[in-house]
């Protein structure tokens, strides 16, 4: 019963709201016929802002369950486990970190910095770790062999930390984690996947487990991890919107999905048993990109372990998970390019025979991450053109001995309809999330004190402002490359500090500064009552190049540290695990 009321409760609020605005919109055509133009203008726009209003209830109902203590249905209040129970399992846990062709120094220091903090819980007996290597560079693998080795001695670990490099990369990641579970899988109750750049600590770790163990019907537990490391302005303000905004959005999603939760790949723990007998991927019909082998092979996974009735939770409050991120605009969208062919896949099981509700939204939000940035650029260009026909036609007040007049069509409301209901729903949680943190002192002072967070919030919202159509463009291409069957496959992200050159900024955003030049000259010479209007849709890609190269800076990145600028508390207060990250790598 909570579960279909809470569902009732989003999805009604979502759809209210999605009507609502269209409404707004679509107002000032109700004095006339609707044109074929007005339609799809109205119709873009229901689909486009459904996606906004399910985020930001999503916000909104997080907001609401930390200001009233915490979920009381969450994974975490409605289990109670001994920690002692760890002992008493048959079978160890792995920590399972799949890599290909990454930074061996980075990975193995994660590793070490991962499992010391698991010893320091006093179960490290119950865990074992598996370095589970595609690598093909064979300068790398051999520095991933020699590195495993050295842990391996200085842990005395023998028998509890392995790695084995594969000959043959079939499925990528996932083929690499299903040849682990056909091979070793049977040794192991629970397995955590890592990725190359995950650390979590191991008091989670621990109580990840214990749930586990204490909730037999769970297959997946996720937990939200946080960017951390970071040293560039972008990665900082990056990480800054993760770590603040976050929260309230990870408390929301699990308020609806509750035992319906998504995977997200990496920093969960599995039910070993569970995930080899159904969540094996099916070859997708056709040729890459849309067919083949599946690329983002998380949410898949996460649907058939639905399907097969088993519960997947998302443990919002369970903290003492990260993960690092690319440090600039260019590494960032590469990132995005991957997961857009990933995702755009998932289109083949929208139409899939006997799934639920709940899988095909999850889904279609993934999809739709990608699928929204050329709908807004057709829509934006559509309410351009509309905007120039009106305004360049000759009103008619009376027509056909009509003796009442026909008033023109006035573009003003439909655009401050649109400004506000899409704006609001955009910044309004991350104004509640500042209002839930200026609300706990302490926490506060880790973020860098009252008025470090409220500036490092003002300077967020510019940024992302900025970035929101660079992303457009990016995300548009991307999408019109895999239409075209262009496959990028699957490279390794790039997550090293890399400031940008002159060069590399003019390569990468001078075809978008071109474009928002010529887009802000034709809204002024055509439609120029709309100027104002389109200018923080165009001010991004106008200034993409001096943009993308002050925000890689590491200076930056430093002097805004330095200002108490985008602060976190993985920052100003490094968990164990972190620092014994940073010690890894100091040693290096």
């Amino acid at each position: 019963m909570t579960k279909i009321f809470r569902r009732s409760l989003f999805y009604s609020l979502s759809i209210f709201t999605t009507l609502l605005a269209m409404a707004l919109v679509a107002q000032p055509f109700l004095a006339n016929d609707f044109t074929l133009l007005e339609f799809f203008l109205v119709l873009i726009f229901g689909v486009l802002i459904f996606g906004v209003s399910l985020s930001f209830w999503m916000a909104i109902i997080g907001f609401f369950v930390l200001l009233i203590g915490g979920d009381r249905k969450s994974i975490t209040r409605i289990t109670k486990v001994a920690t002692e129970n760890i002992l008493n399992m048959a079978k160890p846990t792995a920590l399972v970190m799949p890599i290909c062709n990454e930074n061996p120094q980075r990975i193995f220091a994660g590793l070490r910095a991962i499992y010391e903090s698991v010893l320091k819980t006093g179960f490290g007996q119950a865990f074992e770790i598996f370095v589970l290597s595609d690598t093909s560079d064979p300068i790398l693998r051999l520095q991933e062999e020699q590195l495993w080795f050295q842990m391996r001695e200085a842990f005395q670990a023998h028998g509890k930390i392995f790695y084995r490099n594969r000959t043959e990369n079939i499925g990528r990641k996932s083929g690499n984690i299903a040849e682990f579970c056909q091979h070793w899988g049977g040794r192991y109750e629970f397995m955590i996947l890592l990725d190359a750049d995950s650390l979590m600590d191991g008091n989670t770790i621990v109580k990840m487990v214990n749930i586990m163990q204490a909730q037999p019907k769970v297959a997946i537990l996720q937990t939200p991890p946080l960017p951390v490391n970071q040293k560039s302005l972008f990665g900082r303000i990056m990480q800054f919107a993760s770590c603040l905004y976050g929260q309230i959005y990870s408390a929301g999603a699990a308020f609806w999905q509750l035992s319906q939760g998504n995977y997200w790949g990496h920093n969960a723990i599995i039910r070993v048993e569970a995930f080899a007998a159904h969540a094996s991927l099916p070859k997708l019909p056709g040729e890459e990109p849309l067919g083949g082998e599946i690329l983002s092979h998380d949410f898949v996974e996460a649907a058939l372990l639905r399907e097969a009735g088993w519960e997947i939770w998302l443990a919002y409050d369970i903290d003492g998970s990260y993960e690092e991120m690319p440090t600039n605009i260019i590494d960032y969208a590469k990132r995005d390019r991957r997961w857009c062919q990933g995702n755009l896949q998932h289109i083949w099981f929208l139409f899939a025979k006997k799934m639920s509700l709940v899988s095909r939204l999850h889904l279609l939000m993934g999809v739709m991450s990608y699928l929204a940035s050329p709908l807004w650029l057709v829509f934006l260009i559509i309410t351009g053109i509309a905007a120039y026909e009106y305004g360049h036609l000759m009103p008619i007040y009376f027509a056909n001995n009509n003796p009442f007049p026909v008033w023109p069509i006035s573009y003003d409301i439909e655009l401050v309809a649109l400004l506000l209901v899409t704006l609001g729903m955009l910044f309004i949680p991350k104004f509640l999330s500042l209002l839930w943190l200026l609300c706990h002192p302490k926490q506060v002072k880790k973020f860098g004190g009252y008025l470090g967070v409220v500036t490092s919030v003002l300077l967020e919202c510019i940024f992302s402002t900025l970035l929101a159509p660079l992303l457009m463009l990016y995300r548009t291409k991307f999408v019109l490359a895999i239409l075209l069957r262009q496959s990028i496959g699957w490279p390794a992200q790039q997550r090293e500090e890399h400031g940008l050159s002159l060069k590399e900024a003019i390569t990468a955003h001078g075809l978008q500064t071109l474009i928002g030049f010529a887009a802000l000259l034709c809204i002024y010479f055509f439609i120029p009552s709309f100027f104002w209007w389109f200018l923080p849709a165009v001010l991004g890609l106008i200034l993409a190049i001096p943009l993308s190269m002050f925000v890689s800076s590491s200076s930056m990145g430093t002097i805004t540290r330095h200002w108490d600028l985008f602060c976190t508390p993985e920052e100003t207060c490094p968990p164990e695990v972190i620092r014994l990250f940073q010690e890894e790598m100091q040693k290096d």
